[in-house]
Parts: C-alpha cells; structure tokens; sequence
C-alpha cells in the first residue's frame, strides 16, 4: 500500500507539473505561437544529432562503469555492461524511481559473477562517480561564468551575475558533500565503526551482510588509477549530455550560451534523481524553465528545449528496454552463464 501511495504520488506531481505548464505556455496567445513555431520549425538534422549523441553517452558510460568493475577483479565483457546499462536508463526513465535502475544493473551483473556485494558496490561507486563528474562540470562551468564572461565583457547584467554567484556556490557546496561522502565509504576506519552497530543482538545476523560490502568498498581504496579514469569518463560523459542540449537549441533555432548549457545540465541531472516525480517528468521542465530563466533565457524556449530533451531521453532509453525482454527470455533457460570469480589476492 505504502509502494502505490509513493507512486501515486509521484505521478500527481508529474502530471500536475506538466498541467501547469501547458496551460502557462498554452493559454497565452502569444506564447503558445512562439512555443509551435519554435518545434514546428525546428531543424530534425541537428535533433537526431541530438539523439545519437545521448546514445553515445550511454555508452561512456557503460565503459565507467566497466572500469570500476575491472578494479575489482569482476571479469565482464564491456558489451554486457552495455546492455545493462541500457536497461539501467530504461528502469530510470520508465519506473517511478531512479534507482530503480541501479537495481536492475546489479540484477543484470548476476548472471556473470557470484560476487553479489562487490556488484551492488560497484553500482554505488559508479552513480557517486557520476555525481562527482556532474558536479565537477558545473562548477568549471560556474566559475567560468563567474569570474571570467564578466571581465571579458560578453555578461553585464548585475541580476544575471548575482543569479550566477549562488549557482556557483550551490555546485562547489554539492560537489564538497559528494567527495566527503566518499571519502567516508573509502575510510576502512569510519566504515569498522558503523560496523559496531551490528554487533547489537538482533542486527547481528546482519553483520556478514555489511562486512562483505565494507570488504568490497576496500577495494577501491587503493584503486586511484581506476577511480580518476572512471571520473575522467564520467566527465566525458557529462559533456556529451551537455553537447545533446546545444544541439537540441540548435535545432531549435534558439541561441543559449553554452556555458549555461554547462553549467545547469548537471545541476538539473543531479536534482532529478530525487524521486519525486515518474522519470523527471514535470520536475524536468520546471527545472529547465527556473534556471535558465535565471540567466534571461526565454521560457518558452526552455520549455521547448525541455521537451525535446524529455523526448529524446526517452527515446535513447528504449533499447534498454528490449534488451531486458531479450534478457528475460535468455533468464528462462536454466542455463546460467555465472562465471565464479574468486576475491583478488591481497
């Protein structure tokens, strides 16, 4: 019951933000033309850019989380990854929450290796890896707008720089609590402390649950190769995220300085995995209209750059979505392809 409530819930909110919407855009004469001119109009050449881009983003990263997986030691081919980082974004896209996802990668993992607790933690290091980058970005992005468009003159309006400077801090604030938190999950001391909370009497049968997903956290403590490799990926990826939006602008004839495309693409990615809505549906829009309209972007053109986006988020998603049904069928044959994989020697 409490399950349907939350997803009930998150539905009114996604449908009552799109509601509001639509009647914003749609019931003033003067911006429901300019809003269908702006997507009747628009150049296809640069949306199926758009389109293709954010697949090969999917991809970067399945090969993040492909190296997090090879540090420790969990023999997967990359193509496998892949497919189950696909039906990761499906799940994400399609279920009411996003780490609906998560749990299906780690599902997927299941058929090539026993080692369940390094799966699960190689998913969570993989999303808090993904955060970093999202967050780093925008803070590259937020103090070039801060502190360099200014002198140079391309930004001259006090509100939109005022605007800017508590964006800014939002991201150095987000991205500090991103890196302590996992530095926290890395530090064998703090995580032998947490672990005394199962030595209570009926947290107890618990307590070889933790130990093998504290033992699978250690694993990355020494792996810094792995990690900055998976974080310069993850950074890549964000850019390729950043570069779908730059083409959707340009194939909507709109002109939004890349620098903001930068800047909020990873605030906005990062406040969507709060569950609050079905996909980012609703929370999306309404993101991309407050924030660009922080920097005088019209809202009509945020909300048609939403849209598109939406659109081709859920489109870039659809083959996961196949290839969890393929894998179903595959499921139905007793045949496991389960590779036993023993822990890495010390």
């Amino acid at each position: 019951m409490k399950e349907k409530l939350t997803t009930a819930v998150k539905a009114a909110i996604s449908l009552g933000l799109m509601a509001y919407l639509f009647y914003r855009f749609l019931s003033d004469p003067q911006d429901r033309a300019v809003l269908f001119d702006t997507l009747t109009t628009a150049n296809y050449g640069y949306l199926f850019l758009a389109l293709a881009l954010y697949v090969v983003a999917v991809i970067t990263n399945a090969i993040k989380w492909y190296i997090l997986l090879r540090a420790q030691g969990i023999p997967v081919p990359l193509k496998a990854v892949t497919n189950y980082t696909f039906v990761g974004f499906f799940f994400n896209n399609f279920l009411p929450a996003n780490v609906g996802g998560d749990v299906m990668r780690g599902f997927g993992l299941a058929r090539y290796t026993e080692r369940s607790a390094e799966a699960a933690v190689s998913v969570i290091v993989d999303r808090i890896i993904g955060l970093a980058a999202f967050m780093f970005t925008a803070v590259v992005a937020a103090l070039i707008a801060v502190n360099i468009l200014p002198r140079q003159g391309q930004l001259g309006d006090n509100a939109i720089i005022q605007n800017l400077v508590q964006v800014e801090i939002i991201s150095i604030v987000g991205m500090g609590v991103i890196a302590g938190g996992f530095a926290v999950l890395l530090s064998h001391r703090l995580r032998k402390l947490v672990g005394k909370i199962f030595e209570i009497s009926f947290l107890t049968p618990l307590q070889p649950l933790y130990q093998r997903i504290s033992d699978a956290f250690e694993a990355y403590r020494y792996q810094y190769s792995a990690l900055f490799w998976a974080f310069c990926v993850g950074v890549g990826t964000v850019l390729l995220t950043g570069v779908v939006d730059v083409a959707i602008v340009a194939g909507l004839h709109g002109e939004i300085s890349p620098i903001y495309i930068f800047l909020f693409n990873p605030i906005i990615a990062v406040t969507l995995i709060a569950p609050i809505s079905i996909g980012g549906l609703g929370a999306m829009s309404a993101l991309y209209v407050y924030f660009y309209g922080l920097v005088g972007v019209p809202e009509t053109l945020a909300f048609a750059l939403s849209l598109i986006k939406q659109a081709i988020t859920y489109l870039g998603s659809l083959p996961g979505g196949l290839l969890w049904l393929k894998n179903r069928h595959r499921s139905a044959n007793p045949e496991r392809d389960v590779v036993a994989v023993g822990r890495p020697s010390p």
